[in-house]
């Protein structure tokens, strides 16, 4: 009879033990946000209808918009109704737009998601290069210019660099439109090209201080991963510095990065509303901020839970990169 008495764990198992944990955070990190934004806009002093009519509204006023809205309810039905209907899709009725706030936001993402994606994409772009050009050149020349680049456009505001750039390629050049967005349907004048070009500005603006950061943390990922011994290693074994920094270096120094990445692409999607007031984007952020205007509270509570729930999906995925790139982490979920 054979004995198995090494035998590694089975990893697969623990693996999916570990994604499930996971899930599980995730699902409850949401749950614990829907409350927080429920009390927050539902059931502090000063209801949605007080907060929509003002100090003049009369008691008969009050109570005919609280019925409206279901305000007249207890919490917690008025909350398993909200559930409910973010289940299904049902977001009720916007007060300002009169429009179902389903479609309202669905129309808002479609210009928010790409310009985030656009932003993401440059500044991942401009980060590696800039930051692993960096990484080589450590204490050299070319290592203090991009650093000192780089503290530079930390400091620079979005919104001032956004008008900066309205001023020299739209007033003086005229190559890009100063603001609006044509929309992607070619039919109504706009179209795929036009609308990527209308949101190029927009989206340079966001990248130079998102690339900024980034570049500063791949540069120090790197660096901190060339001082390990099988670095030595692997220099020692005859193989190229470039073969070393893409076959080696880069894969350890990317659980770092892709925390800020993650983290960079959350706030790209929550936090758009400035650019898109400066370029005059309907998007996502200019909705919440016309809602806030407006006083239209039950699109604030949506769209502030779609984009919790955007950030702990982002999250999620994150953990699950993770494991998929840093094999250190995956024998740890497995063991």
């Amino acid at each position: 009879m054979r004995h198995h008495k090494n035998l590694p764990p089975r990893r697969g198992p623990a693996i999916s033990f570990f994604l499930a944990k996971r899930f599980a955070s995730f699902f409850l990190t949401l749950l614990a946000a829907s409350v927080v934004i429920f009390t927050v806009l539902d059931v502090l002093p000063g209801n949605a209808a007080e907060v929509m009519l003002g100090e003049s509204a009369t008691p008969e006023s009050l109570a005919a918009l609280s019925a409206k809205l279901g305000l007249d309810r207890p919490p917690l039905v008025r909350y398993a109704d909200w559930m409910k209907g973010l289940a299904s899709g049902e977001l009720g009725t916007s007060t300002a737009y009169d429009t179902p706030i389903a479609g309202l936001i669905g129309e808002r993402l479609l210009v928010t998601v790409p310009l985030a994606l656009l932003a993401m994409l440059l500044t991942t772009a401009l980060a590696f290069v800039f930051g692993l050009y960096a990484a080589a050149r450590h204490g050299r020349a070319g290592d203090t210019g991009i650093m000192a680049v780089s503290q530079v456009g930390i400091a620079i505001p979005s919104f001032w660099f956004a008008i900066l750039l309205i001023l020299v390629f739209s007033v003086k050049l005229r190559w890009f439109s100063a603001g609006g967005f044509p929309g992607w349907n070619a039919e109504d004048g706009g179209g795929a090209g036009p609308a990527l070009r209308a949101l190029v500005l927009p989206a340079v603006a966001i990248a130079v201080v998102q690339a900024a950061i980034l570049t500063r943390i791949v540069r120090s990922a790197v660096l901190e991963v060339l001082r390990e011994d099988f670095v030595r290693t692997a220099r020692a074994k005859g193989q190229s510095p470039r073969g070393v920094l893409w076959g080696h270096v880069l894969r350890n120094a990317m659980v770092p990065v892709l925390t800020v990445m993650g983290l960079q692409f959350a706030s790209l999607l929550a936090g758009t509303v400035v650019i898109e007031q400066v370029f005059a984007l309907p998007g996502l952020g200019r909705l919440v901020f016309q809602a806030i205007a407006n006083r239209d509270l039950l699109v604030v509570r949506n769209v502030v839970m779609l984009l919790a729930a955007a950030v702990v999906v982002i999250n999620f995925a994150v953990d699950v990169l993770y494991v998929v790139i840093d094999p250190r982490l995956r024998a740890k979920a497995a063991a």
